[in-house]
């Protein structure tokens, strides 16, 4: 796995099944100031290189601290700016509840998991 620190991993996997442009990141472990740079990384990469989708998907993220909740902020911004957009699916109880508390589930397309993200792919997001 890609990026793995042993307390968190984030896997890149192009679904070309899903449309062009669509890439998913799969995240595992926790995601805080210690070992959020391979995730930064990763959505940089995938900006830089024109995805035009980029579903996260946290169902065996465990935890998330403001660290990662920054990074994901800051790739939805640079994603819209190049023309794309991060969406999360399958947020896990702990991780939904930072994302709830903060307000910042509000800025992001959220799917049940992946299956419906990958699903909504035709599907535009309401403009915010």
């Amino acid at each position: 796995m890609a990026g793995d620190s042993g307390r968190f991993g984030v896997d890149v996997d192009r679904r070309v099944t899903a449309g062009p442009g669509v890439v998913v990141l799969t995240l595992t472990g926790e995601l805080d100031h210690d070992t959020a740079d391979p995730l930064r990384t990763a959505l940089d990469e995938q900006i830089e290189a024109g995805a035009a989708r980029i579903v996260v998907d946290c169902a065996a993220l465990t935890f998330c601290d403001s660290t990662g909740l920054n990074a994901l902020l800051r790739a939805r911004l640079q994603a819209q700016e190049a023309g794309g957009r991060v969406e999360l699916a399958d947020l896990r109880p702990p991780v939904n509840r930072m994302f709830e508390i903060t307000g910042a589930r509000t800025v992001f397309t959220v799917h049940d998991d992946l299956r419906a993200a990958l699903a909504a792919a035709d599907r535009r997001p309401e403009q915010r």
